[in-house]
């Protein structure tokens, strides 16, 4: 299974500057996200069968993303609060406090989960590459994880 790797938030930036950002339907969930958790796009752009989508989500505490993968990969930055992160064995591949990067790898083998155990509302800048019109995410069903 690919790790997940951070890079600098000049990176970050730098991919932010060459995209734009997210398409707004949203899907059915297997496992929805918690109340309160949204996402706003920033910006969107296709260029060339991709699509570069900028969105900030939020995620309030107590809180979770769902279970989900992407089509393609996905960059972050934690503009506040922190982030905990679970892969599909239920292990933690990742706690992300205010500032840090992170990056998901494509694949429905990277089946993950984003967590709120703070008590503030985390705030996530993010940019999804994606094969043009394709959805942010993909819905996957709990994989047995009991750590809420």
């Amino acid at each position: 299974m690919p790790t997940k790797r951070t890079a600098s938030g000049a990176g970050i930036t730098a991919i932010a500057a060459v995209a734009a950002l997210l398409t707004t339907g949203t899907p059915a969930l297997a496992t929805p996200a918690g109340p309160g958790v949204s996402g706003v796009i920033l910006s969107q752009r296709t260029v060339h069968g991709t699509d570069y989508i900028l969105r900030e989500i939020t995620i309030p505490p107590g809180q979770a993303t769902g279970w989900h993968s992407h089509l393609g990969p996905l960059y972050g930055r934690v503009k506040q609060g922190t982030l905990s992160h679970f892969d599909a064995t239920c292990e933690s591949d990742g706690v992300y406090p205010q500032g840090s990067v992170i990056q998901e790898p494509a694949g429905a083998d990277n089946v993950h989960i984003g967590v709120n155990h703070g008590d503030v509302p985390i705030i996530l800048d993010v940019l999804y590459v994606l094969p043009a019109g394709s959805a942010l995410s993909v819905d996957a069903p709990n994989p047995g994880c009991d750590f809420q």
